[in-house]
C-alpha cells in the first residue's frame, strides 16, 4: 500500500510564524535580563568553540565540511585562525566599548528591538557566528535565516547557547526555508530590525521589501586585495612572505570578502620583479594545495579559470609581458600582469599580480572595485617606513576598511569595523534621557 504524504503549501511559513511567536515569548525574559549576564554566556559558548577538542568543534568539523563543500583541512585552518583571538573577554570588550556613555554627554538608555531577523550569506562561518550573537548583545530576540552554503553554523550555535543558558538560547531561533518563497520571506523580514548579508543584488531586493520604519542593516558585496613594496619582498627569505600571502589566498577557497583577488606589487621595480615574485607565489600555493587542498569546485567556475587562463596565455604570446603559472588542475593559477589593469577573478585560487610603479598610482588601479574594497594585507614594507605609512594613508583615503599583516586576513579581529561601521550600534535604537532624576 502507497504511503500518501501531504505536504502543506504554508507549511515553512508557518514555521517561521511559530518560531517568531516563541520569541516574543523569551523576549519578555531577555530585556528584564542585564548585559553583562547575557555577555557571560555568550563569552562562555565564544570560548568552547574556540577549543578543538569542544563538543562544538568536534560536531562542526563533522558536519561543515561535507555540507559547505570546502576540504576538512580548510576548515580545520581556517576556524583556527579566525577563533584565535574572539575570546569571551574580546566580546565583551567590543560590545561595552560601543554601548560606552562619553563622560559630560546625554545619558542614553539602550531600547532593544523587539525581534530582530538576520539572513546570512557567504559560505564562511566566522561572520555568521557573530552576526547571530550580536543581537542577542543588545537584548533583541533573533530569527536567523541560513546561509545555504552553511547550513550548519547557526543551529550548532543556537544548541550550544540552550546548552549553557536554556532560557537565552529560547531567544534564538534557526529557521529555513527556499530562497522564492515570498510567503516565508514576508513573515521573516516583518521584524523591527532586519540583517542582511549577500550580493548587492540580494540586498536590493531585500531592501524593496522592508519599510522604512524598519531598521535595515545591510552589508553587501566586498573583496580585498594586497599591497607589497616590489624592493623589500625578498627580503633576507622571500619564503615567509609569499607562504603568508599563499596562505590568505587558499583559506575557504578564496570564496570570502577577505580573500585577496589581486596582489600590487609597488616601486619602481615593480615591473622586473612581478614575474619573480609571482613564480614564488605559484610554489607556495603548489605546497599549500598538498596541506590545505581546495575544496568542491563547480563546473562554470572550472570553465571560468581556463578560459581566463586561455586569455592570459593569449596575450603572453602576444608579447604583452604577462606570465602564467598554473597547476595541472584548476587547483590555483598566478597571472604575473604587465600592467595594473583590474581583470576577472574567478575565485577558487586564482589570483593576479600587478605591477604599480609608484604609490600614487594606487588609486587609479583600485578605481573600478574602490566601492566594494574591504581588506588590505601590507606586505614587504620596512616596519614604521616613510613608504609603508603612506600606502596606509592612500589605502585609507580610498576607503580600505581594514589593514593588516600578509597572512592574517582571514582574521580579523572580533571588533572590526564591517564595511566600515560599528558591529552593534546599528542592531541597537537607543532613548535620550533628558529629564531630572532624583
Amino acid at each position: 500500500m502507497t504511503k500518501l504524504t501531504i505536504h502543506w503549501p504554508d507549511a515553512d511559513a508557518e514555521r517561521v510564524e511559530a518560531a517568531k511567536g516563541r520569541l516574543d515569548v523569551a523576549r519578555r525574559r531577555l530585556v528584564a535580563r542585564s548585559r553583562e549576564g547575557i555577555l557571560a554566556v555568550l563569552g562562555s559558548v565564544f570560548d568552547q568553540w574556540r577549543d578543538p577538542e569542544s563538543k562544538w568543534r568536534r560536531r562542526f568539523m563533522d558536519e561543515f565540511p561535507e555540507r559547505s563543500g570546502f576540504s576538512a583541512e580548510v576548515a580545520r585552518a581556517g576556524i583556527e585562525l579566525a577563533l584565535e583571538s574572539w575570546t569571551g573577554e574580546a566580546l565583551a570588550r567590543a560590545v561595552e566599548g560601543e554601548l560606552r556613555t562619553t563622560p559630560g554627554a546625554t545619558p542614553h538608555t539602550l531600547s532593544p528591538f523587539s525581534m530582530t531577523s538576520v539572513i546570512l550569506g557567504g559560505a564562511i562561518p566566522m561572520p555568521s557566528l557573530l552576526a547571530s550573537v550580536l543581537p542577542l548583545c543588545a537584548q533583541s530576540p533573533v530569527l536567523i535565516k541560513p546561509a545555504s552554503r552553511d547550513p550548519v553554523t547557526p543551529g550548532l550555535l543556537a544548541e550550544a547557547i540552550a546548552e549553557v543558558d536554556p532560557e537565552l538560547g529560547r531567544c534564538i531561533e534557526v529557521v529555513s526555508f527556499p530562497s522564492g518563497d515570498g510567503e516565508s520571506l514576508g513573515r521573516f523580514l516583518a521584524a523591527e530590525c532586519v540583517v542582511a548579508t549577500g550580493s548587492n543584488e540580494t540586498i536590493r531586493q531585500i531592501r524593496t521589501r522592508v519599510r522604512t520604519s524598519q531598521r535595515f542593516v545591510a552589508y553587501g558585496h566586498k573583496l580585498s586585495v594586497a599591497v607589497i613594496d616590489a624592493e623589500g619582498w625578498k627580503g633576507r627569505d622571500p619564503r615567509p612572505l609569499v607562504e603568508a600571502l599563499a596562505l590568505d589566498i587558499a583559506l575557504w577557497d578564496q570564496l570570502g570578502c577577505l580573500s585577496p583577488l589581486a596582489l600590487y606589487l609597488v616601486g619602481p621595480e615593480a615591473a622586473r620583479e612581478t614575474p619573480a615574485f609571482a613564480g614564488a607565489l605559484a610554489e607556495a600555493l603548489e605546497a599549500l594545495q598538498q596541506s590545505l587542498p581546495r575544496g568542491e569546485t563547480p563546473l562554470e567556475a572550472a570553465t571560468a579559470i581556463r578560459h581566463e587562463r586561455d586569455e592570459a596565455r593569449i596575450r603572453a604570446a602576444a608579447g604583452a609581458g604577462v606570465s602564467v603559472f598554473e597547476s595541472p588542475g584548476t587547483e590555483w593559477t598566478v597571472v604575473g600582469e604587465s600592467d595594473a589593469e583590474w581583470r576577472p577573478s574567478p575565485l577558487h585560487r586564482f589570483v593576479r599580480v600587478h605591477p604599480v610603479p609608484r604609490i600614487d598610482d594606487l588609486a587609479k588601479a583600485l578605481r573600478p572595485v574602490v566601492r566594494n574594497l574591504s581588506s588590505v594585507a601590507l606586505a614587504g614594507f620596512p616596519p614604521s617606513s616613510d613608504a609603508r605609512e603612506e600606502v596606509a594613508r592612500e589605502l585609507s583615503r580610498l576607503g580600505a576598511t581594514r589593514l593588516c599583516e600578509a597572512g592574517r586576513m582571514q582574521a580579523p579581529a572580533l571588533d572590526w569595523h564591517h564595511d566600515g561601521q560599528p558591529i552593534l550600534l546599528p542592531l541597537a535604537r537607543f532613548t535620550g534621557m533628558e529629564i531630572a532624576s532624583d
